[in-house]
């Protein structure tokens, strides 16, 4: 994860020019591992969240309220004793360590000034948020940790506090040259890792980030660096020294495909798209809403990907049983002729004979023709015609039925990939709708009418132009053939599942450019999104059909243009 130390250090800073002075004016403990400090300034209300979750430890300034429970716990209730209307003396970080140390000045019972120090420890499993008194020791924490659990520190009511030191890494604010490039070259390993394996509060991304600033492979091993390269990277790790130094922080997010991929408090310069952020609490709370959003739609899909992959294996394994059947059915004109030539040649046969050598006077080779000595020639022919007539019949049931079994499965394939695609839960209700439809999902109770919400994607291109992208089959049929219009052009992933793209003319002339973003869209929503190149089929709307009968999205079409493009979307404007 990328909240690393240089994220801690650029919330540090926005936390001492939004919070010093300001006073804690209500404290709640919405999720037991979670806390939501309300402060007041000459300025108005801010709030702060810290969650200690062990799969997402954060830290933010948001603008969002969070109910409380009835009854608040314990930690809350001490926190609420001791620091209710206490002001905020300053926010602190150890060195680039993921821990904020929150001083706030309040009075005692007795009236006394005194102080008390929030900690926050940002690290993953063990993230946790420790109250301590002036003195060091701990007054509660949000966890306990008893020495039953952690031989390194007890996080209990009474103990000291200190930073558990379990790592033998370097200070960024401290560390000299030589020190630096001794310790990245201690052992064999790639130059990024090498980064944050050795200096404290680096990330995978920054260490990547940082190689890439030096103009070196982040992949290259330690032992291949040269002079040069040891010296660019300790240029650019004095460079964020000195970003941290002065404040001069930029937040922003990198985007792969339209998706949020990482984010960093300095500009992520090896991305082609990124996008910045006035400030980092607003970051991360937009980051992980998204990254919340897309994982809790995946999830919320996956009772219904189970049942499109269970019937597609299902399917899949009957199709090849069909193939292989069909292939078994060959032989049969090789029968079909033994059995003609056996009629033809027949009286030359001895009786008893195993087998009869014949002239096959259809190619004038010379064939051998295996023979039941129990059965006459005439006999023999009959057996060979009847197994040329059970293979036939076999060979034409099963043409018939391997058609439908593999219309069935481009069809389970295409609501595979609407699944993936799918960004919200009214999505998820057309793509329902139609498993319900084809009969692979049951109604529960009466059948109702479903109000359906979801619309097609809106993009539009560098050049002016509208263009609509089908999320699922109902939507590709709707925009194909009730939508769009004879002279629109048309887009669609070849001989793959994907989403048809339609792309609006208005009785224009398309630019080349549109041709390519539109097709970086249809390969993008489509099966093959994951490859570097993909083959997408582009006609006019009017040379696209429907044949009677078809399954939902899916078209015909016999005449048509290609071109291989890369699924990249990134630049291309959303609406």
């Amino acid at each position: 994860m990328a909240f690393d130390g240089l994220t801690l250090a650029n919330l540090t800073c926005e936390l001492n020019r939004e919070l010093t002075g300001a006073r804690l004016y209500k404290i709640a403990q919405p999720e037991p591992d979670e806390l939501l400090l309300t402060f007041k300034n000459s300025e108005g209300q801010t709030r702060l969240l810290i969650s200690a979750d062990a799969s997402l430890p954060l830290v933010y300034l948001t603008s969002e309220n969070k109910p409380s429970p009835m009854t608040a716990p314990g930690f809350c209730m001490l926190l609420r004793k001791h620091l209710q209307n206490g002001r905020v003396i300053s926010v602190t970080q150890p060195g680039l360590e993921r821990i904020l140390r929150m001083e706030i000045e309040h009075l005692d019972e007795m009236g006394d000034l005194c102080r008390k120090i929030l900690v926050i420890e940002i690290m993953g499993k063990h993230s946790n948020v420790i109250f301590v008194d002036e003195n060091g020791t701990i007054l509660d924490s949000i966890k306990h940790v008893s020495a039953a659990v952690s031989s390194v520190r007890e996080v209990l009511p009474g103990k000291p506090y200190f930073v558990a030191h379990t790592q033998d890494k370097l200070d960024l604010f401290t560390m000299e040259e030589d020190d630096f490039r001794q310790a990245i070259t201690s052992k064999p390993q790639p130059a990024y890792k090498a980064l944050y394996c050795t200096v404290t509060g680096i990330s995978p991304v920054l260490a990547q980030e940082l190689c890439y600033r030096a103009g070196i492979d982040g992949d290259r091993p330690t032992a291949a660096l040269s002079a040069e390269d040891h010296a660019s990277l300790w240029r650019v790790m004095q460079d964020l020294k000195a970003t941290i130094n002065n404040g001069a922080f930029s937040p922003c997010v990198a985007y792969e495909n339209g998706r949020p991929a990482e984010y960093a408090s300095i500009s992520l310069t090896s991305y082609l798209d990124v996008r910045p952020y006035p400030n980092v609490s607003s970051l991360l709370e937009s980051y992980y809403a998204e990254k919340n959003a897309i994982s809790r739609i995946h999830q919320k899909s996956a009772d219904l990907r189970r049942v499109v992959q269970t019937i597609l294996e299902r399917d899949v394994k009957k199709y090849d049983l069909q193939l292989q059947q069909i292939k078994d059915t060959e032989k049969r004109e090789t029968y079909r002729i033994y059995g003609e030539l056996l009629n033809t040649y027949g009286y030359s046969a001895a009786p008893g004979a195993k087998y009869l050598d014949a002239v096959n006077y259809y190619t004038g080779e010379n064939v051998r023709i295996p023979l039941d000595p129990t059965l006459s020639a005439r006999e023999n022919a009959q057996k060979y015609f009847d197994r040329y007539g059970k293979l036939k019949r076999t060979n034409e049931a099963l043409t018939e039925l391997t058609v439908e079994v593999k219309a069935e499965i481009d069809h389970l394939e295409s609501i595979a990939t609407s699944l993936e695609i799918a960004q919200k839960e009214e999505d998820l209700a057309e793509i329902k709708e139609e498993l319900i439809t084809s009969g692979y999902v049951h109604r529960k109770g009466p059948a109702k009418k479903i109000k359906i919400t979801s619309k097609p994607f809106h993009y539009v291109t560098s050049d002016g132009f509208d263009v609509y992208v089908g999320k699922n089959n109902y939507q590709n049929d709707q925009l194909t053939f009730q939508f769009a219009t004879g002279n629109d052009w048309w887009f669609h992933a070849k001989k793959i599942p994907g989403s048809h793209v339609i792309v609006k003319t208005e009785g224009r002339e398309l630019p080349d450019r549109s041709f390519e973003e539109a097709a970086r869209l249809a390969a993008y929503y489509s099966k093959g999104r994951e490859q570097d190149k993909v083959e997408v089929d582009y006609v006019q709307k009017k040379h696209v059909k429907k044949p009677s009968g078809a399954k939902p999205g899916f078209v015909v079409y016999y005449t048509n243009f290609s071109m291989a493009v890369s699924s990249d979307v990134s630049g291309l404007k959303q609406i």
